[in-house]
């Protein structure tokens, strides 16, 4: 099924440009192992029938990558010998629509978040403005987790400083927007385990927890991002919830004609600058 999938998913909907004279139709095995984040041996293999125990993350990444519907979604998740996620449960998939309108920002940078704050979609501008997050293991891929640092851990997602116009007020919808999604999902096992971390590893977060406030929903806010290749650039980050699964998508702009702008540009030319951090075995992502 992943071939016939592949098959049918022309580069340009992903994203891809295809060179003169190609002829494939579809996605290149390399193109999709690129999009999914895994090796080309390994699509090969799930192709060929010699892997078949994939994981639940490499399956959510495949249904991402092939722009599966839920229906297929469900399918490829029980060819995989998985339970497909329930409405019980958050879910890491993008609707093919939601994938499409992605592609057509074109180099603005922008990521897709899950309900728990978890990182499943990000486009080659947002790796060039913000660090590669393919430099950290797909566990450590969640903003909740750099917002909070256990025990002193480094923040991932952001690997430069980024100064806010209002932190507090940040945070306070982190927690908030994690609460919400135990009441949307409360038979979430890796929702229940990340907030069993951040209550016993950072004191900031159980305070906040105790209290039991909602605060505002996450918006908006006004950033200074301080780039390690192009200096500091401000910039606009909004943030969309959208679907039943509560996907949340985060887009940075600068204001149109500024030197932040130019920046901005500059940045995605430049490409994601090496990380301090690494994570061996992992392909980079990007769209």
């Amino acid at each position: 099924m992943i071939r016939t999938w592949r098959d049918r998913l022309p580069p340009s909907a992903a994203g891809l440009s295809a060179a003169p004279g190609r002829r494939a139709a579809g996605l290149r095995r390399e193109e999709l192992a690129e999009l999914a984040g895994v090796s080309v041996d390994y699509i090969v293999r799930l192709e060929q029938g010699r892997a078949t125990t994939p994981s639940p993350s490499v399956v959510a990444s495949l249904a991402r990558a092939l722009q599966l519907s839920d229906a297929e979604r469900d399918h490829l998740y029980r060819l995989a010998d998985l339970v497909p996620p329930t409405h019980g449960t958050i879910s890491d998939h993008l609707p093919p629509g939601m994938q499409r309108m992605l592609t057509r920002l074109g180099d603005v940078p922008a990521a897709v978040f899950a309900a728990d704050w978890q990182l499943i979609w990000w486009n080659r501008s947002w790796a060039a403005l913000l660090g590669d997050p393919a430099a950290s293991s797909p566990r450590l891929r969640n903003f909740a987790r750099d917002r909070f640092p256990v025990n002193g851990s480094p923040a991932r997602l952001a690997p430069w400083p980024i100064t806010e116009t209002d932190r507090d007020a940040t945070d306070a919808a982190i927690v908030s927007d994690l609460r919400r999604a135990t009441g949307r999902f409360p038979q979430d096992a890796r929702l229940a385990a990340l907030i069993r971390e951040l209550n016993a590893g950072n004191e900031r977060f159980a305070a906040m927890w105790a209290t039991g406030q909602m605060a505002a929903a996450h918006r908006e806010d006004h950033k200074t991002i301080d780039h390690p290749l192009v200096g500091p650039v401000t910039v606009d980050c909004d943030t969309l919830t959208a679907g039943d699964n509560e996907l949340k998508i985060v887009i940075w702009t600068a204001a149109p004609g500024s030197e932040d702008e130019t920046k901005l540009q500059l940045s995605t030319v430049a490409g994601p600058p090496a990380s301090p951090y690494t994570c061996t075995g992992e392909r980079r992502k990007t769209t």
